[in-house]
């Protein structure tokens, strides 16, 4: 049991990193929520004074302000979905003996160290390039005309790219999962005659819950923020502009450094609703 002086020793050696972290993390914040009272215009006359919430309003009062909200959250959501369905189905597929499986695994794996600029670009000009894409000219193997994927299918081509990116890493957190199953477990229903759906259903599926709950929140995480994929591809045009990619036209091409605090700081409360809704999901399923 640990003494009231191991524990305040252990305080004092935490202490720095603690401080370091939260200084990392709250002076950006501060300063972001500083300049978001301001009208402040790098290129055009500089620090114009405070404007109050004036730019929270204009920011939230935007024509474009609720399709990015939109478009950021069909973008999560789908790529949510695909990496999770497919993830199970490959980390179940991985899990069975084959010869070469190690080889397997690591392909399997590779793209998730793929820069996303670089995935970015090897999908727009390499899959869904109209004319000379590899999409293109299955086409018109099949006689069909080819699809420009990133004018008509902009947000579905996003999600592909991103799900391509994010996929290996959540079949390798499911199929870690799956081999802590207890073989046993599987080996006795299928005694007792369980047909292979239902031992998926109500053995395989509940024991990776946990995963899958861990594999949502820190992909939800990072998807909240996509920016590469977007600028790479379609610029946020054809509706693919997430709340991220308005901030940086904002900031960046329309110098205005206080209407993109605003901004900032939107997409810091949309990230923490989204944080706290699946932190009670996950909560639950580890009480579970």
């Amino acid at each position: 049991m640990a003494t009231q002086h191991s524990r305040s020793a252990a305080r004092l050696m935490m202490a720095p990193a603690v401080i370091l972290l939260l200084g990392w993390m709250l002076v950006p914040l501060t300063m972001t929520l500083f300049f978001s009272f301001k009208k402040y215009l790098p290129m055009r006359g500089g620090d114009l004074g405070w404007v109050g919430f004036d730019n929270y309003i204009r920011f939230v009062t935007s024509s474009a302000f609720w399709p990015s909200v939109t478009a950021t959250l069909v973008i999560v959501l789908g790529v949510l979905f695909i990496t999770v369905v497919f993830g199970v189905l490959l980390a179940i597929l991985l899990d069975q003996p084959m010869w070469g499986q190690g080889i397997v695994r690591i392909l399997v794996i590779a793209p998730f160290f793929v820069m996303p600029t670089v995935s970015a670009l090897v999908w727009k000009n390499m899959f869904m390039d109209p004319v000379n894409g590899l999409f293109a000219h299955l086409w018109q193997a099949f006689g069909l005309t080819p699809v420009e994927w990133l004018s008509q299918a902009s947000l579905g081509s996003i999600v592909m790219i991103v799900s391509w990116q994010w996929l290996p890493f959540a079949t390798l957190i499911l199929l870690t999962a799956i081999q802590s199953l207890d073989s046993e477990q599987l080996e006795a229903a299928e005694m007792d005659g369980a047909p292979a759906l239902s031992r998926f259903g109500f053995i395989t599926l509940p024991h990776l819950s946990r995963a899958i709950t861990i594999v949502v929140l820190i992909q939800t995480i990072f998807l909240l923020s996509i920016f590469a994929e977007i600028f790479v591809t379609t610029q946020g045009s054809f509706g693919t502009r997430t709340l991220t990619y308005l901030i940086y036209q904002r900031v960046l091409e329309s110098q205005n450094i206080g209407l993109g605090s605003a901004g900032g700081i939107y997409a810091v409360i949309l990230a923490n609703i989204m944080a706290v809704f699946l932190m009670r999901i996950v909560g639950k399923n580890l009480d579970a």
